[in-house]
């Protein structure tokens, strides 16, 4: 193992390591590789196994040395850092010498330039201003879903006259545009006086021809209804469009009775239509907490990062980003990467000393657990109850996949985080509307 090994702290962020290797380090080693390329090479002229020792030498010595002492460069330079307990950003850049590498030196001097991890504290009393939205569904987005699954679990009722609210289906042609398509509508679809005049004087059966320019409320319902794009809509825009109507139906809204809520819930549980709107609200609560939590974890980033001010080794850092990637970046590359990536840099080392000092780290069993919830879930979305020795046997499968394994190692941690800041930071807590919540983070995006 090589011994001549020190540290040199350039300041509080960057240091270098010197490194010396001597010949005695590796000359062994080189020794056993080239007298194995010895036995095996097939040189014309020349014996398998009988190739003198010089001319391998002269092929493969300076090779095979470099070799040998890059991999003990790795390996102790890996176990200096591990022992002194070196806090890095990034990985060990090696300095460039001046001076040719002599590889058949007794000697040899090798430099590592590190960056170095920031010391610094975090202080959960900059959250103080960061707003946790509560978002409560207004009371007409409850009836509005309330009116929905009246409608979903109601009735047709077949008519032969269009009138306001009823649902028609009819074929749309237009030979010279290839359009034909069956669409369901309203008269509240429609933008054309004349159209909806003619529609509403028509019976099942009928055969129109609408102009289609101007029909739809809108450009978004007309491409909706026709499934089109915004080039075939345009197009449409000058011709006529035939329009024959299949069925004219009345949709007529279930009761709010005890067996429509037996349908939508295990029988029992909801009674009067005041617990199916909180069941309602509830259900919109739920979809609406992950955009709440979504908005919170990136406004608590954002705080964290600003509020929590520490050095970077940044020369370093966009040295390293232009050395350490596949494609070869110029220095103008790396500093835009640098300078695009400097947040997301600052908030992994304010989260990673988080979870450090907060105990936060994932364990396997946490992981697995976790792996078998989502997996159960999802079974049981489509009607299966999993054995546990199958669920074991999933769960074994997906996590022996590295990169799903990373991927949910994220979403729980992000979850941990999360539930953290929630029950420890002193977060403002508003209680808003789904439309208001819309507003503000809009606002606050712009």
């Amino acid at each position: 193992m090589i011994m001549n090994i020190s540290k040199t702290d350039i300041d509080a962020l960057n240091s270098v390591i010197q490194i010396t290797v001597d010949r005695k380090d590796y000359d062994g080693k080189v020794s056993s590789v080239l007298n194995d390329y010895r036995k095996n090479a097939n040189i014309p002229g020349f014996r398998k196994g009988h190739v003198p020792m010089g001319m391998i030498k002269k092929q493969y010595e300076q090779a095979v040395i470099a070799d040998e002492v890059n991999k003990l460069l790795r390996e102790n330079l890996d176990k200096f850092i591990q022992e002194e307990k070196i806090e890095l950003l990034g990985n060990p850049i090696p300095k460039a010498s001046e001076e040719a590498l002599d590889w058949k030196a007794d000697q040899m001097d090798f430099e590592f330039e590190l960056g170095l991890a920031p010391k610094f504290e975090v202080k959960l009393e900059v959250l103080k201003k960061v707003i946790r939205y509560e978002i409560e569904p207004e009371a007409k987005m409850i009836e509005e879903q309330l009116s929905y699954i009246q409608k979903q679990y109601g009735k047709l009722v077949s008519q032969k006259e269009v009138q306001k609210g009823f649902e028609i289906t009819a074929q749309f042609r237009n030979e010279e545009a290839e359009l034909e398509t069956m669409v369901n509508f309203t008269l509240e679809d429609l933008k054309s006086k004349k159209a909806i005049k003619a529609l509403k004087e028509a019976t099942t059966g009928a055969v129109l021809n609408l102009t289609g320019k101007g029909l739809f409320s809108d450009e978004a319902t007309g491409k909706r209804l026709l499934n089109v794009d915004d080039k075939k809509i345009e197009e449409l825009d000058s011709k006529e469009i035939t329009v024959e109507l299949k069925e004219i139906n009345e949709r007529i809204a279930a009761e709010l009775n005890q067996e429509l809520f037996d349908k939508l819930y295990e029988p029992g549980t909801v009674t009067t239509e005041q617990e199916l709107k909180d069941k309602i609200k509830a259900s919109l609560q739920a979809q609406f907490e992950p955009q709440a939590n979504q908005k919170l974890m990136n406004d608590i980033s954002e705080a964290l990062v600003e509020k929590t001010k520490f050095k970077l080794p940044g020369d370093f850092l966009k040295k390293w980003i232009q050395t350490s990637g596949k494609e070869p970046m110029t220095e103008e590359e790396a500093v835009e990467e640098y300078n695009k990536s400097e947040k997301g840099i600052r908030y992994q080392l304010i989260e990673g000393k988080i979870i450090n000092e907060n105990e936060l780290s994932l364990t396997f069993e946490e992981l697995k657990a976790y792996a078998a919830t989502l997996v159960k879930n999802q079974m049981m979305q489509y009607g299966q109850i999993p054995e546990q020795e199958q669920l074991d046997g999933i769960v074994s499968n997906v996590l022996s996949n590295q990169e799903e394994t990373k991927k949910l190692s994220e979403q729980l941690m992000g979850e941990k985080m999360l539930t953290f800041f929630k029950e420890k930071a002193p977060l403002k807590i508003k209680k808003v509307g789904f439309d208001t919540f819309v507003k503000e983070a809009n606002a606050k995006a712009e």
